[in-house]
């Protein structure tokens, strides 16, 4: 999803509905949460209008903050039965905003009335504190109408006081929620085949079929075509936790995402006839970012039994990856997917790692990853 060019608000209302799994009679858990987006509001607006240019990931985080907050607006509007837009028509009837005639980028519509802010914004930090009120405001019980078109107001003149634009703010959080929440439809997954103009060679494996074995050294052995791949893996800690199987992982990312410098790495399959994706996207650091997030998601996993008998992952771990493979292609797979890749690659560890080995059978087009057990193979 482009950030660019105009959202009609009714969209992003009956887009994101799906992704609210939260009571639709319960006030108090929405509420709750905006209150507590409008603080992460609060502390990551001042930092990008403070430095500017110098860190632009705060403008990003800004713009995610702004975004979870609509979410959570578009929840209070859903359950009062309010239209979003609505409520953002009368916020932005008043004095600080007047209605300009723009010729539309929406398909089918010629013109639109933009609310264009008619005087210098508020200083950022007078924009927070009523931003901050207005949400304080809607705590305690359902809120009227009158209450939300008043956070609506305090919004949009926080959005303003920020320099965001508030386009970019909705659709990021509407790519965001339903990448996270919602399972990846096929047209979602068109172009995420980052392979295919290419030829097999320079291809992760369609089908891969890869015997992992460990011998009486205590080190692991991959086998791919009856070929040894790789080094030998211990687990390079005192406590054995498993760790020297963790190739499974990048087998999984192969298959459920179609993407894994480290696979490329192993097989010698790097996309070297177009220097761009050799330079860009099969480097060396590409391989740290892939074998770091591995590591650190591996962490994570101890502390969750390796997410045995789990059916999610959590939202501030798929944020976190976002954040790790920003630059690289596989930024455009939505964090379900992600989740997916996760969950199955460690499902196919556990048994790996109590049977000492077994066969990683991977399959692209299913974007599927399974285990069998080495007497099996046959």
């Amino acid at each position: 999803m482009h950030k660019e060019g105009s959202l009609l608000l009714s969209d992003y209302a009956s887009e994101i509905k799906a992704t609210d799994v939260l009571s639709p009679t319960d006030f108090n858990p929405v509420l709750q949460g905006l209150y507590g987006e409008v603080g992460g509001i609060m502390t990551t607006a001042k930092k990008h209008v403070r430095e500017k240019s110098a860190y632009p990931g705060f403008r990003k985080a800004a713009e995610e903050e702004f975004g979870d907050t609509l979410w959570y607006l578009a929840a209070i509007c859903r359950r009062m039965q309010v239209p979003l837009e609505e409520v953002f028509a009368e916020a932005a009837n008043h004095g600080n905003f007047k209605n300009v005639g723009a010729a539309s980028d929406i398909e089918n519509g010629a013109l639109a009335y933009i609310a264009m802010p008619v005087a210098e914004s508020a200083p950022l930090d007078v924009a927070l504190v009523c931003l901050g009120q207005a949400a304080a405001a809607l705590l305690g019980g359902p809120p009227t109408r009158d209450d939300i078109v008043k956070f609506a107001r305090a919004y949009l003149d926080a959005i303003h006081a920020s320099k965001l634009t508030f386009s970019n703010v909705a659709r990021g959080n509407l790519q965001k929620a339903r990448g996270a929440f919602l399972e990846p439809l096929p047209a979602d997954l068109v172009g995420l085949d980052f392979d295919s103009e290419f030829g097999s060679e320079e291809q992760l494996p369609r089908e891969f079929k890869i015997r992992v074995n460990q011998r009486r050294s205590g080190r692991s052995y991959l086998q791919w075509n009856g070929v040894f791949i790789g080094d030998p893996l211990t687990d390079n800690i005192a406590d054995r936790d498993g760790y020297r199987f963790h190739d499974v992982f990048h087998f999984s990312y192969a298959a459920i995402l179609h993407w894994s410098p480290v696979i490329r790495a192993l097989i010698k399959h790097k996309r070297k006839s177009q220097s761009k994706y050799d330079e860009e996207q099969d480097s060396g650091r590409a391989i740290v970012v892939e074998e770091g997030l591995t590591a650190w998601i591996f962490s994570r996993a101890k502390e969750l039994n390796f997410f045995e008998k789990q059916e999610k992952v959590s939202l501030g771990i798929l944020k976190t990856i976002n954040d790790f493979v920003s630059g690289y292609e596989v930024e455009k797979c939505p964090l379900k997917l992600w989740e997916r890749a996760i969950l199955d690659g460690y499902a196919v560890f556990r048994e790996i790692k109590k049977n000492q080995g077994g066969w990683i059978i991977g399959n692209r087009e299913k974007r599927t990853l399974q285990y069998m057990p080495l007497e099996s193979e046959k």
